[in-house]
């Protein structure tokens, strides 16, 4: 469904990401992890559009779209949500959730300003949209709540309804689970599965191994911008590239001993040998 080849971008003498290749496959959960700074977030922002690449090709569908306009990506099919929630606190949930359907309507100034047959038509269709990814997401009951009075969890909710709304076949999601605790990483976890149960290509950036573990079909893993492993989480778990990532002094300490717990417990829970 979306593919990219030798993939990379440079800031100056930096080279964020270097010829990472390979392919995401339909109708599955797949994550990209790697220590902080190895390139993940730039590498989502590449796929989304917002960066350009200095080299490679992306496609999506078997159609090049690369350094396409983020607006352009997202009319194909290819929603992200960030890492910090970006959603328009000072608007409802529902209003959130309708402007981001809005990529796929029409209408325009004037057929605001003279109330057209179109934007009327525009307009429910919106409202139907928001109010079916508000529910997607669990957030029915809060449509018309202040999307800055709720919680941190149901905000990065609403960032998900948003995305959803534009209509997408691929859904990027920067760290869905950052700065909520551990009741609410299990509930959104549900939720991203139901959301991929349904259809939708799910892919994920998350520090949390252990829903990463519980969550992923496929993991690739990224290190100083490049592509190092990839494959289930138990193949991932044991091999030794990413193990001396995490555990080699590239993170800190407090992360390289969660992450090892989490791998000796989920290669355990495999049956698949430790870490």
């Amino acid at each position: 469904m979306l593919a990219f080849d030798d993939l990379g971008i440079r800031f100056g003498g930096n080279q964020a990401v270097q010829g990472v290749s390979g392919s995401i496959q339909p109708g599955i959960i797949t994550a990209i992890i790697g220590p902080n700074g190895a390139g993940k977030s730039t590498f989502f922002n590449l796929l989304s559009g917002f960066y350009k690449p200095t080299s490679g090709r992306i496609s999506f569908e078997n159609r090049d779209i690369t350094g396409l306009p983020t607006h352009e990506v997202v009319a194909l099919g290819i929603a992200r949500t960030f890492q910090t929630t970006t959603i328009y606190k000072e608007l409802s949930a529902l209003d959130n959730a309708v402007l981001g359907h809005r990529v796929r309507t029409r209408s325009g100034l004037w057929d605001a300003l003279l109330a057209t047959g179109r934007e009327r038509r525009e307009t429910q269709a919106s409202l139907e949209a928001a109010h079916t990814a508000l529910a997607r997401v669990g957030l029915a009951g809060q449509a018309q709540v202040l999307a800055g009075n709720l919680t941190q969890e149901a905000q990065k909710r609403v960032s998900i309804a948003l995305a959803l709304a534009t209509g997408p076949k691929v859904l990027l999601l920067d760290e869905p689970a950052a700065g909520i605790n551990p009741e609410e990483t299990v509930n959104l976890t549900r939720t991203i599965r139901e959301l991929a149960a349904g259809g939708l290509t799910v892919v994920l950036i998350e520090h949390k191994m252990s829903m990463v573990m519980r969550l992923a079909d496929q993991i690739m893993v990224l290190h100083h911008g490049q592509k190092i492993a990839e494959g289930s989480p138990a193949q991932v778990s044991r091999d030794p590239a990413v193990v001396e990532a995490y555990l080699g002094g590239h993170a800190a300490p407090h992360v390289r001993e969660e992450l090892k717990a989490d791998l000796e417990q989920e290669a355990a829970r495999l049956g698949e040998g430790h870490a």
